[in-house]
């Protein structure tokens, strides 16, 4: 059976931890009052609640950063300033200008794209998006015209309208179509309700939503993810 596998970019293609523990150091200093790692999964889980209102122009992204940054440290009982948290995004948005894949990740690539067609679907404003493809030097094994942004295409996920979009313009309407991602709600959710297979790139081992359906597979490490990629596009299934 043909089949046609597409990636989600942040905390998928590289661990988006990398640059946000880089810029938190350079901003807040080394002893900050919160541990990075400990802000980052509640920052991204404030940021995954509004995007869709940033996109839609309900909320400028300028107010996104200030919300989802503000609120992370909220639960922690810090209180930062609007200044404070664009200074940080600023910071943030530097550190990404320079991430890259791990070597393991791009052989991952590099094997895939002998056996499958590639694409990229990723929430967020083109040139952001566009400067972090280009970072990774994804292109070496995704076609261009295979990469699909939200801003660009006027979709996000988890709506099923961009999982759609990318399938028509890949000619993959009729293969099984795989999506790697590690939002379960915009990224596994959203491809199994248009009917994709999903991989769950659970890095942080966050615990899915209650009464919500398992991927077909969940993977901890781009070890993990590269044997099941194996797996996947080795079987005639």
């Amino acid at each position: 059976m043909k089949k046609a596998v597409l990636f989600d970019v942040d905390d998928t293609l590289y661990d988006q931890t990398v640059p946000f523990k880089e810029a938190y150091s350079e901003y807040f200093g080394p002893d900050a009052a919160v541990p990075a790692d400990e802000l980052y999964p509640v920052s991204r889980k404030y940021s995954n609640q509004v995007f869709a209102r940033a996109m839609s122009g309900e909320m400028s992204m300028e107010e996104m950063y200030i919300y989802r940054m503000q609120k992370a440290f909220e639960e922690f009982g810090v209180k930062i300033s609007d200044e404070d948290a664009l200074g940080f995004q600023y910071a943030y948005v530097n550190r990404q200008r320079n991430i890259h894949m791990t070597p393991l990740m791009r052989e991952l690539l590099a094997w895939c794209s002998g056996r499958a067609p590639l694409g990229i679907i990723t929430n967020g404003p083109s040139g952001h998006q566009w400067d972090k493809v280009k970072g990774l030097k994804a292109e070496q094994w995704i076609p261009r015209e295979n990469v699909f942004i939200s801003a660009e295409v006027g979709a996000a996920k988890p709506d099923r309208a961009i999982f759609d979009l990318a399938a028509r313009r890949m000619k993959a309407e009729e293969a099984q179509k795989w999506f790697v991602g590690d939002a379960y709600e915009l990224d596994i959710e959203g491809a199994m309700n248009a009917g994709w297979k999903t991989v769950w790139i659970n890095r942080r081992g966050n615990l899915r939503p209650d009464g919500k359906p398992a991927p077909e597979y969940e993977v901890r490490s781009e070890e993990e993810l590269f044997a099941v990629m194996q797996e996947v596009l080795d079987s005639d299934r």
